[in-house]
């Protein structure tokens, strides 16, 4: 299941027009690292990978979304830090996808 969220948020980035190229290649490579470190996080808390998974998604949509609500991405960037902030001592590699997937999705104007 969180595969398919990972893939849906790729092909969402992948079609959007109003990110740049660079910004494009640099969140769809971040993807491609946080989809096994979510994968890896699934085998032992499937819930909370799903809702990290879903985090992603939803934030990305935003993203690309025409008319942003900048109240709604700053709670969905907030909820997806947290949401990794507990797995940071035994998945180190997935709290740093997440840090600097928010930081370029900020810095993408969200």
């Amino acid at each position: 299941m969180t595969d398919e969220h990972i893939e849906k948020t790729k092909s969402a980035i992948e079609s959007a027009e109003n990110i740049p190229a660079d910004r494009k290649a640099e969140l769809l490579d971040l993807l491609s690292k946080l989809k096994p470190a979510i994968a890896k996080v699934s085998q032992t808390h499937h819930e909370d990978a799903r809702s990290i998974a879903l985090l992603v998604e939803a934030s990305a949509q935003e993203t690309i979304r025409a008319q942003k609500k900048p109240e709604q991405s700053h709670r969905l960037l907030h909820e997806l830090k947290e949401s990794v902030q507990n797995f940071e001592a035994t998945h180190p590699q997935l709290a740093a996808f997440v840090n600097q997937y928010s930081t370029l999705l900020s810095a993408l104007g969200i």
